[in-house]
């Protein structure tokens, strides 16, 4: 199935073994990608599932039907919240589509001191697309969540997940990976786990959306948060305030990284420190 082509629907476009293509995707389909009826591909709603679909026509246009589900394990055995200060430009666009890519959870956009973007709805609507399009291209089971942007003082003081670390450029803190090799990997089962045929109606009909891994109010266990810094960095009062809700200061190594480049060292570290050894779990 790695050759076939994916696309990122919604549950509410599944019905009865069938996928209600929107005018958009039936375009990305039939004119971009150049898919003729009866051909196949990958629909992935985001929240773990993946099915192999067949593309039909009807009068209205086209759809698609499912053939069967397909179980694949493409996420991290644990779950990555990246909170970004928004840096200038369009940086955070290219940070959303690495991030993805590199199996973050989900995303929170923070305003911090030094930051000086000011997002509009239209800004937070793109992240999202950038992130269903770049969950489809490395081939995960979910697409990561993009927040509303938040003030960097709510987003400290609200973060429920277990780890969590700051980013700091400069000082003597405890590089990310010693603090990474100091957890061991959780084995986490399939998401929405593996099903027999039979069962596909059923799945199709109890689809949920993903329950957020940020602000729910209590802690989320074998979870990571990382908050990395605008152009020139945290203040020493955002590190302090970060630090007073239980955020742990580390640095990326010697060198002083954009705000672009920072977070992907951090997701990079997780991924590799994680998906070493698999078999392995969280220490209480």
């Amino acid at each position: 199935m790695a050759q076939l082509q994916r696309l990122a629907v919604t549950a509410a476009q599944i019905s009865a073994n069938k996928i209600d293509l929107t005018k958009e995707q039936q375009h990305y389909l039939n004119r971009v990608l150049r898919l003729q009826a009866g051909d196949r591909f990958i629909a992935m709603d985001g929240c773990g599932h993946w099915w192999s679909a067949i593309l039909e026509v009807q009068e209205t246009g086209l759809f698609a039907s499912i053939t069967e589900e397909i179980a694949v394990n493409r996420e991290l055995p644990v779950a990555v919240t990246l909170i970004a200060a928004l840096p200038k430009g369009n940086g955070f666009d290219e940070v959303v589509r690495q991030a993805a890519e590199l199996g973050v959870a989900s995303i929170v956009p923070v305003t911090s001191d030094r930051t000086l973007l000011k997002p509009s709805t239209q800004k937070v609507d793109r992240w999202r697309r950038i992130a269903a399009e770049a969950a489809e291209q490395s081939e995960r089971q979910i697409v990561p969540t993009v927040y509303e942007p938040l003030s960097f003082d709510l987003a400290v003081k609200d973060c429920c997940q277990k780890y969590r670390y700051i980013c700091v450029a400069r000082g003597d803190n405890r590089h990310l990976w010693d603090c990474l090799a100091g957890l061991e990997s959780p084995q986490i089962p399939l998401l929405r786990g593996e099903k027999e045929p039979d069962e596909l109606s059923t799945v199709i009909a109890g689809l949920e959306p993903p329950q957020p891994p940020f602000l729910t109010g209590e802690e989320e266990p074998e979870s990571i948060a990382i908050a990395v810094g605008p152009e020139g960095g945290w203040t020493d009062g955002e590190v302090e305030r970060a630090i007073e809700f239980g955020f742990e200061p580390v640095s990326l190594g010697r060198r002083i990284l954009r705000a672009v480049t920072a977070p992907m060292v951090a997701l990079s570290l997780v991924g590799a420190a994680f998906e070493k050894y698999p078999s392995q779990k969280i220490s209480p």
